[in-house]
C-alpha cells in the first residue's frame, strides 16, 4: 500500500460516519457530512474541477479528458462514507500490523478477540503484506472508506501523471449506504457517466456485475374473534403455524 493511500485511510476511519435507520434526514447521521466536507475540500486542493457537494451530501468532481479520441464513455468511480450501524464507529484506533506474518492477530482493547487465520483462510493470502484492523472495541469502517481513499489515491495521481491517457472521469461519494438509502437522492443526469463503478467490494480484481434485490414485506394474519371453549370445534388454526407454513413456502 502506499503512503499517501494508508495515511488517507487512517484518517478517514477517524471520523464517526455510522449512518442511523432511524433517522429522516438525509444525510442520516451529521458525521457524514463532516467526512464528505472533507472530502469535497481535498478534492479541490488536489485540482480537481467540477467539485461540488449537493444539498443531500452527495460530492462529486471531475477529472478532465486528456486525450483527443472522440467519443470516449465518460466513466464513474463511487464510493459510500457511511459505516454500518450494527458496531460502534466512535474514537475508531486503526491498528496497522506491518507485515503480517501470519500467526494470530490480537487486539489490545479487547481480549480473548482474535483474528485466526484457521477461521478466516484468507488472512494466508496477506502473509507479509500490511494489514490494518480496529483496536477491538469498534468497526473499522474499512466498508467503504478503503474505497474512498483508493478513489483519492486515483484522483491524486491521474491529475499528476498525464501521459496516462483517459477520457472524463466522474467521481462520488454517497451516504446512508448501510441502510439502504444510497442512491435515492443521486441525480444520475449530474453525475453525468456512461458506465460507473462502485469501488465496495471484497478481493482485488473481483468485479460483481449484478446481486440480488431485497424487498420488505409486513404479512398480517387475520382472524376470526370466537370464544375459545367453541374454537377448536370449528376449526381453530393458530396464528404462528399458520406464519410458518408461509415461512416454509417461500423460495430458499
Amino acid at each position: 500500500m502506499s503512503d499517501n493511500l494508508v495515511s488517507r485511510f487512517l484518517r478517514y476511519v477517524r471520523v464517526d460516519t455510522q449512518s442511523d435507520e432511524t433517522s429522516t434526514a438525509f444525510p442520516s447521521t451529521p458525521g457524514q457530512l463532516v467526512l464528505l466536507e472533507l472530502l469535497k475540500q481535498e478534492l479541490s486542493e488536489l485540482g480537481a474541477a467540477d467539485v461540488q457537494m449537493t444539498r443531500h451530501g452527495y460530492v462529486m468532481a471531475s477529472i478532465p479528458a486528456n486525450t483527443r479520441k472522440r467519443r470516449v464513455p465518460t466513466v464513474a468511480f463511487l464510493a459510500h462514507v457511511d459505516t454500518a450501524p450494527d458496531c460502534s464507529g466512535k474514537n475508531v484506533k486503526p491498528i496497522v500490523h506491518r507485515k503480517y506474518n501470519g500467526r494470530v492477530i490480537k487486539f489490545p482493547d479487547k481480549p480473548g478477540l482474535t483474528l485466526d487465520p484457521a477461521t478466516s483462510p484468507e488472512l494466508r493470502t496477506a502473509i507479509g503484506k500490511d494489514i490494518v484492523t480496529a483496536s477491538g472495541t469498534t468497526l473499522l469502517g474499512s466498508d467503504d472508506k478503503s474505497g474512498v481513499a483508493v478513489i483519492m489515491t486515483l484522483v491524486e495521481r491521474l491529475l499528476r501523471e498525464t501521459k496516462r491517457k483517459h477520457g472524463l472521469i466522474r467521481v462520488c461519494f454517497t451516504p446512508d449506504e448501510e441502510i439502504g438509502r444510497g442512491v435515492d437522492k443521486l441525480d444520475l443526469r449530474m453525475l453525468g457517466a456512461d458506465v460507473a463503478y462502485t469501488l465496495d467490494g471484497g478481493s482485488p480484481g473481483e468485479i460483481c456485475w449484478e446481486t440480488f434485490s431485497g424487498d420488505a414485506a409486513e404479512v398480517i394474519i387475520d382472524g376470526i374473534t370466537t370464544h375459545t371453549m367453541e374454537a377448536k370445534a370449528k376449526g381453530m388454526v393458530n396464528a404462528a403455524y399458520l406464519a410458518g407454513k408461509l415461512l416454509a413456502a417461500l423460495p430458499r
